[in-house]
C-alpha cells in the first residue's frame, strides 16, 4: 500500500489572522474570572447565526413568536440536552458543561462550521480544555461529534476523532495518546440491564495508546482496548481487545496480530477475560 500522508493546506493570510483573532477573543472571554458562559454562548451563537443583525437583545425586543423561539435557543438556559434527564447526572458539573456542549453542537450546524475543516478543528481544540477532564496536545476533532457529559472524558496527545462519533463518557472514558476513532463509531461507558432498562451500570472504558477504532465500530461499556489494538469496521467489542490484536465481527474477536507487535503479544493463546465489576 502507498504511504499517503496528509497534505498541508494553508489559508490565505487574512483569513488565518481573522480566525486566530476570533478564537483568541473567545478563549479569553471564557477564561475571564466569573464569566457567565451562558451569556457568552448566547451572544456567540447569535453573531454566528445572524451576522449583521445587531445584538441578541435588540432582535428579541421586536421579534415575532417564531423568531423569539429561535433567538431564545441561542441561550443554553432555554434548551435541554439529553444527559440532563439522566438520574446520575451531577447537576453542578453539568450546569458548567452545558453551555459549552451547546456551543460545540450548534457550531457544527451553522454555515460557518459544518464542513469548514480548518476553523472547525481549531475551534474544537480551543473549546476542549474547558469541557473535558483532560486534553493533550494536537487534539483533532471533526464535525458532529457528541458526548454525554464531556467532563468525564480524558484525552491524550495527538488524538483524532472523525465525523459523527459518539463518545459516551457517562461512566468515564479515557483515550490514550495517538488514538484514532473513525467516522460513525460509538464508544460507550454505560449499559442497561436486559431486564429493566432503568437499571444502569456505569463502567469506565479505556482506549490505550495507538488504538484504532474504525468505521461504524462500537466499543461497549467497561471494555479496555489494549495498546495498538484495532476494532474493525462494523465490529462490536463486547470484551477487552488485546494489545496489537485486530478484532472484527459481532461480537468482535481477534483475527490477527499486527506485524509490528512485540514478541510478548504474538502468541495466539487466548488470555482469560478480565474480571468485570
Amino acid at each position: 500500500m502507498a504511504m499517503l500522508p496528509l497534505r498541508r493546506v494553508e489559508l490565505p493570510t487574512g483569513a488565518r489572522q481573522l480566525r486566530d483573532a476570533w478564537l483568541s477573543d473567545l478563549d479569553q472571554r471564557l477564561r475571564t474570572p466569573d464569566a457567565d458562559w451562558n451569556l457568552i454562548v448566547r451572544d456567540t451563537l447569535f453573531e454566528l447565526a445572524y451576522p449583521g443583525q445587531g445584538t441578541w437583545g435588540e432582535r428579541v425586543a421586536d421579534a415575532s413568536l417564531a423568531t423569539r423561539v429561535a433567538l431564545d435557543a441561542c441561550d443554553p438556559r432555554n434548551i435541554t440536552l439529553e444527559p440532563e434527564y439522566y438520574a446520575d447526572v451531577d447537576p453542578v458539573r453539568f450546569a458548567r458543561a452545558k453551555p459549552l456542549l451547546w456551543l460545540w453542537y450548534s457550531f457544527d450546524r451553522l454555515p460557518v462550521g459544518g464542513q469548514n475543516v480548518d476553523l472547525g478543528v481549531e475551534f474544537r481544540r480551543m473549546l476542549a480544555p474547558f469541557l473535558f477532564a483532560r486534553v493533550g496536545k494536537n487534539f483533532k476533532c471533526f464535525q458532529h461529534v457528541e458526548f454525554s457529559y464531556g467532563y468525564q472524558l480524558e484525552v491524550g496527545d495527538d488524538v483524532v476523532v472523525h465525523r459523527h462519533v459518539l463518545l459516551d463518557d457517562r461512566g468515564g472514558l479515557t483515550l490514550g495518546d495517538r488514538v484514532s476513532i473513525a467516522d460513525y463509531a460509538n464508544i460507550y461507558s454505560h449499559t442497561h440491564s436486559i431486564v429493566d432498562q432503568k437499571d444502569v451500570l456505569a463502567l469506565r472504558t479505556v482506549l490505550e495508546d495507538d488504538v484504532r477504532i474504525t468505521y461504524h465500530a462500537t466499543v461497549l461499556a467497561g471494555v479496555r482496548v489494549g495498546r495498538n489494538g484495532m476494532v474493525g469496521a462494523l465490529a462490536v467489542a463486547t470484551k477487552d481487545v488485546r494489545p496489537y490484536h485486530v478484532h472484527v465481527g459481532i461480537p468482535a474477536k481477534s483475527i490477527r496480530v499486527k506485524p509490528n507487535a512485540p514478541p510478548e503479544v504474538l502468541s495466539t493463546h487466548r488470555e482469560p477475560d478480565r474480571p468485570r465489576p
